[in-house]
């Protein structure tokens, strides 16, 4: 800050420093952290320990080999875990031997939309199916109105005479396809 000598200009200038700036306000946001290949449940685990708020979503998936079929737990968005944190408590995270860094914007860490991950967290919490779908930037953009899924929007795929709606993280470029009834979306 330049301040130029007035009578009164020192008392103004320790008066605007001791308010409270904007980048100092405590704010917690979800954050998108980049780990290591096939780290994200150890960093799960190790964000869970240091009692830091965090997220993970996971889906089942049947492999089958030659002799057996097994049922899996797999990571939703391989390579990220989700935190909800003060941007001032990232250092916490980041020291973490598996973590790699923040998905940033401009050098600066960029939060996530608060209902983008509260709409997933809530739809897997009741059971919805969902499974990996392509990051897809254009078709038919629809809005969840009514169910688990409530308030989210997404992009619309009929497969299979079954509505999907593919609920899309743009700070990450990944998206989740989900199972919805046809009653329970309408075009945005």
């Amino acid at each position: 800050m330049t301040v130029i000598e007035t009578p009164g200009s020192i008392a103004q200038a320790a008066r605007l420093d001791s308010t409270p700036r904007l980048e100092a306000c405590a704010q917690i946001r979800w954050y998108a952290t980049y780990v290591c290949s096939r780290h994200e449940k150890q960093v799960l685990s190790q964000l869970q320990e240091r009692k830091i708020n965090c997220f993970l979503p996971v889906y089942r998936s049947v492999r089958r080999w030659k002799d057996r079929r097994k049922e899996l737990e797999l990571v939703l968005f391989p390579g990220y875990v989700f935190v909800h944190i003060d941007l001032k408590d990232r250092l916490r995270v980041l020291q973490l031997p598996s973590v790699v860094r923040f998905v940033s914007f401009n050098g600066q860490p960029a939060p996530l939309q608060d209902t983008e991950i509260e709409v997933l967290s809530k739809g897997l919490a009741s059971g919805i199916r969902a499974e990996p779908h392509p990051y897809l930037k254009v078709g038919q953009r629809v809005h969840v109105r009514s169910g688990p899924l409530a308030g989210a929007n997404g992009i619309l795929v009929r497969r299979k005479d079954k509505f999907r709606v593919v609920l899309s993280i743009d700070l990450i470029m990944r998206s989740v396809a989900v199972e919805v009834d046809e009653a329970d979306i309408e075009p945005c």
